[in-house]
Parts: structure tokens; C-alpha cells; sequence
């Protein structure tokens, strides 16, 4: 699983990599069209979430119908959702300037976002497909497939952006294109394995698809809302953060655009091993095994906490030659460089805690408590995060480097919160 998640990010970085050519502006543009894409994008992939521990406790309590339920709601869910929330993006533009970004900025964003938009379905599909595997123990396909997905997508954005082998030159919405086609692709795919290929054939996940299951659809609504809303409150932070560095400078902008895709790529192996952790709670809820509750979340997180901690180290180590291979090594690029760099070097504990709180919450989904995560979301990144972020980067001469210590503050408190939550539940099931 957490591979799958880094082969995903790694599409996302090779984009990045192929737009930082264009400039710093490009850049930025790209920035804000994944703060209005991803804004909307949560509030489906939260209710698509709910599909891993519906299946999961199914799973647990051997309960193959049940199994097939989950994952076939599921794909209503995603198919229902993603209609009202395409026309977020189409209208990427106005939103933006609205919010105050500058107009060439916003128009270059919509053109990144008039490409995206069109794979929002596909890429709900296909994480509710992951889930289903997950849930039964083979997430095996979901790798191969994103690992196939990582060249495809690096041949298809090359010749889009650039106008390469015969291709007319999108820039912009060339690499908006390519990722929505690779979108069909990887959905394409995992339809096929779910389908045709042991053990999941056994399932007949597609079995009278036409027909919606009410009421597991209020039932999924009722966790996934909750997992919506706390994701669009962790994304509507950085994102908030993503406005407040364009309010600063175009560099600032940039340089926070990259690192936070430096943090998506650590952030993605704690989201892998958090994906297994609702799996592993939620076979333990289906077998009515308390004991095991609280040993696949613990272990979870000190794993986490291991393996995070070393990516920090190396990303300290490399984060001059990580600002360079985005911005390049052009005299007129050393500012961004230097500026990422430190924002590399202030986020260290950010990134440990970033991954700690995403493990915690995948636990505590694996036992469906999705509120009081919301209600921790909303205390710790806004009130206490987001706050801090205006106050240090506009109130003091901190600028780009005080919004990062911001965004550090409240998700370290979110990741205490969260694990006290999860030690609390698992010790009342225990008794």
C-alpha cells in the first residue's frame, strides 16, 4: 500500500518536474490549480475512504456479500459525488481571483484545471477499488498498476507540455490531459484484475452494479462525510497556505509548491501503512478481537514513526540538491532554491508529525469513529494552525518560513490528539 502511494506521488512529482521547465510562474499556476483540484477532490475521496473499513470488517467477519456491498456502493458514491464537484474546477479562474491571486496566475491555473477535471471520476474509482483489495488482503494489483502508470504518464506529459514527437505544445493543459488519461488507464486495469483475476473474481464485485444499496449508502455517507470534512480540512489548510505564499511573493509560492510535494512524497508511506492500519483494525472489529484492535494501531504508528524519521533526515541532508532538481541551477533560480531549502529544514518536525496523525486517523477509521476526528481537525489546523500561519507569515518578518511553522504547530497537536483518541477506544474495548 505504501508503495502504490508513492508510485502515485511520483506521477505528481514528474509533472511538477516537467512544468518547473516552464518557470517559476508555471509553477505557482500549478500550485493553485491543485489548491481549487484537491480542495474538491477531498470531499469525494473522503467518502470513498469509507469503502476500506466497510470492507474490511466484512472481511474480518467472513462476510463476502457484505464485501461486495461495500465496494459497489462505493462506486456509486464516487460516480454521484464527482458530477457537483467537476464544476469547482471549471471555474478555477474565477474562484482564484476572487481570492485575490494575480490574473495571469489564475488564467494559467485554468488551463491546467480544464485538463484535470475530467479524470475526478476515474480517480475515485479507482481508490475505491484499492480498498476492496486492501480489505481482502491482496493490494498486490493496485502496485503494478501504479507502477505502470508512472512511465505512461512521464511519456504522455513530455510530448503535451513541450509539443514533442508531433504533439501540438498544451503546456499547462497538456499535463492536466495526461494525468486525466492515465486516470482511465489505471481504473481501466483494476476493473480488469477485480473481474477476471483470483481472489477477487470470487467476489463478482460488479454483480447487479445498476442497482444502489440505500441503505449501505447512508451507512457510508455517515463515515465518509466526517473523513470528507477532516480532509478538507488538513488540504483547506495547506491550501489556505498555498494562498497566503502567493499573497507574499511569486517566489514564495514556488518554493512552497515543491516543498510541499517533497512532504506529499513522505507523506504517502505513512498513508500506505495508514490505509493498512484500517484494514488491520477492521478485520479485528469484524472478528470481535479487542486485543488485536490495539496492536495493529500501536504497531502501526511506531512504524511510522521509524520510517518517517528517517526520511526526514535525508530529506535535511538533500534539500539544496532536491530544491535543485526542480528549479534547476540557474543564477536567477537561487533565491527559490534557498528558499525551499529552509523551508525543508523548518517542516523536519512537520513531516514526522504529519505522518504520525494520518496513521492515528486510519486507525480510528478501521473502527469507524470518524467525528471526533473532524472536531480535532478543525480545533488543531484552523483555530490553533492556520491562525499561527497568518500571525507569524504577515505579523512578523518570518514571511514564507513563518506560515510553515504554523502549519508544523497545529498538526502536531492534531497527531497527539488523534493518538490519545485511539488509546482511548482500544482500552474501552479491551474492558
Amino acid at each position: 500500500m505504501a508503495l502504490t502511494q508513492l508510485s502515485q506521488i511520483a506521477m505528481m512529482a514528474t509533472d511538477l518536474a516537467f512544468i518547473g521547465r516552464l518557470g517559476n510562474e508555471a509553477v505557482a499556476a500549478a500550485a493553485l490549480a491543485g489548491t481549487i483540484y484537491f480542495v474538491s477532490f477531498t470531499i469525494g475521496m473522503g467518502l470513498v475512504s469509507a469503502v476500506a473499513p466497510l470492507a474490511a470488517q466484512a472481511f474480518g467477519a467472513r462476510d463476502p456479500r457484505q464485501v461486495r456491498r461495500a465496494l459497489r456502493t462505493g462506486l456509486w458514491a464516487a460516480l454521484l459525488i464527482s458530477l457537483p464537484i467537476m464544476p469547482f474546477s471549471l471555474y478555477g479562474e474565477p474562484i482564484l481571483l476572487a481570492l485575490g491571486q494575480a490574473p495571469a496566475a489564475a488564467r494559467l491555473a485554468q488551463h491546467y484545471l480544464f485538463g484535470l477535471v475530467w479524470g475526478v471520476m476515474p480517480a475515485l474509482w479507482f481508490m475505491a477499488i484499492r480498498g476492496f483489495m486492501g480489505a481482502v488482503n491482496r493490494p498486490q494489483p493496485a502496485l503494478w498498476i501504479t507502477l505502470a502508470a508512472i512511465p505512461a504518464n512521464a511519456l504522455l506529459v513530455y510530448p503535451l507540455i513541450y509539443g514533442e514527437w508531433g504533439f501540438p505544445r498544451l503546456e499547462l493543459f497538456g499535463a492536466g490531459l495526461a494525468t486525466t488519461t492515465v486516470n482511465f488507464g489505471t481504473v481501466l486495469a483494476s476493473l480488469w484484475f477485480a473481474t477476471r483475476r483470483p481472489p477477487f473474481r470470487k467476489y463478482r464485485v460488479l454483480g447487479r452494479i445498476w442497482r444502489i444499496d440505500w441503505r449501505l449508502m447512508r451507512q457510508l455517507v455517515a463515515i465518509g462525510a466526517p473523513i470528507s470534512l477532516s480532509f478538507m480540512m488538513e488540504y483547506g489548510m495547506f491550501s489556505s497556505a498555498a494562498l497566503l505564499m502567493g499573497l507574499i511573493s511569486t517566489t514564495a509560492l514556488a518554493a512552497h509548491q515543491v516543498a510541499l510535494q517533497v512532504v506529499a512524497t513522505l507523506f504517502m508511506v505513512p498513508y500506505g501503512i495508514s490505509m493498512a492500519a484500517t484494514v488491520r483494525v477492521g478485520h479485528a472489529i469484524g472478528r470481535n478481537d479487542p486485543g488485536a484492535v490495539k496492536r495493529a494501531g500501536l504497531v502501526a504508528i511506531l512504524l511510522g514513526i521509524v520510517l518517517v524519521a528517517g526520511f526526514t533526515l535525508a530529506v535535511i541532508a538533500g534539500r539544496f540538491a532536491i530544491a535543485r532538481l526542480f528549479f534547476g541551477v540557474a543564477e536567477d533560480a537561487s533565491t527559490t532554491v534557498a528558499l525551499t531549502a529552509n523551508l525543508l529544514l523548518i517542516g523536519a518536525t512537520f513531516f514526522i508529525a504529519d505522518g504520525i496523525q494520518t496513521i492515528a486517523a486510519g486507525s480510528l477509521r478501521g473502527m469507524n469513529d470518524t467525528r471526533m476526528p473532524l472536531l480535532f481537525a478543525a480545533i488543531s489546523y484552523w483555530l490553533i494552525g492556520f491562525t499561527l500561519a497568518c500571525l507569524l507569515g504577515f505579523q512578523t518578518e518570518l514571511g514564507a518560513i513563518g506560515v510553515w511553522i504554523g502549519l508544523s504547530v497545529g498538526t502536531a497537536i492534531y497527531a497527539t490528539l488523534l493518538i490519545l483518541r485511539f488509546r482511548l477506544l482500544a482500552s474501552r474495548l479491551a474492558s
